[in-house]
């Protein structure tokens, strides 16, 4: 992987997605197509992406009982996507047929906890307000199960790659010292991000919605 940028194309128009990804892609090492895009453009629409020859990091989020996830992984084993996701929450069982039913060269890996809830969040649906310890738990469970990473975000990817080491770690919600955070409650910078742990930086919006993509990319690569 020449770098370890993964750009987040969070919209339903192929014709943006293939133009920014087109602009961006010596600058990146992956695509990511989340629900926006897969809802509006389903697995064709990922097929067209992959032509751009870049790995695609489909980013659906699986949660329901194990069986479910496993008929829905395997219905994508055709695209062999390089990534995809399923929530940590699920269990542990739910994450092992997930692994199982994954193609044999699509990493698995497990959302810890989404980067836009903070402690306040957490306890508003009952749980502990500790981020940090929520992510380890989750993590752990994660690797007992025996996908091959999570997803966490910057702040807490030290304390999962401890949990860890030899975990596969996607982080989200990254963001350059000068950009903006919009939605996102836990950020960090890119470069503080891959020296804590991080295996690959999810960025969107400060590539996708600049000026000049292409620019955008590469100077986020300099820092890194």
């Amino acid at each position: 992987m020449s770098t370890r940028i993964y750009v987040a194309l969070d919209t339903p128009m192929l014709e943006q997605a293939r133009t920014i990804a087109t602009r961006v892609r010596h600058h990146v090492g992956g695509i990511k197509l989340g629900l926006e895009f897969f809802m509006a453009n389903g697995r064709a629409g990922v097929r067209e992406m992959a032509e751009i020859g870049l790995p695609i990091f489909l980013d659906l989020k699986f949660h329901d009982i194990p069986n479910t996830v496993a008929k829905a992984i395997q219905a994508l084993r055709p695209l062999e996507p390089a990534i995809l996701t399923v929530h940590a929450a699920g269990g542990r069982a739910m994450m092992e047929d997930a692994k199982a039913a994954a193609a044999t060269g699509t990493r698995v890996v497990a959302v810890t906890m989404l980067t836009s809830l903070d402690g306040p969040d957490l306890k508003s649906i009952g749980l502990a307000p500790d981020p940090h310890e929520q992510v380890v738990r989750l993590t752990e469970l994660a690797r007992e199960a025996g996908i091959d990473g999570v997803v966490c975000s910057g702040a807490e990817v030290g304390a999962a790659k401890a949990a860890w080491p030899q975990g596969f770690f996607v982080v989200p919600g990254v963001r350059p010292a000068d950009g903006a955070h919009g939605d996102q409650k836990r950020v960090v910078t890119p470069r503080a991000a891959l020296d804590a742990g991080a295996s690959i930086l999810v960025i969107g919006r400060p590539i996708t919605q600049a000026e000049d993509p292409d620019q955008a990319a590469r100077a986020i690569e300099a820092t890194l």
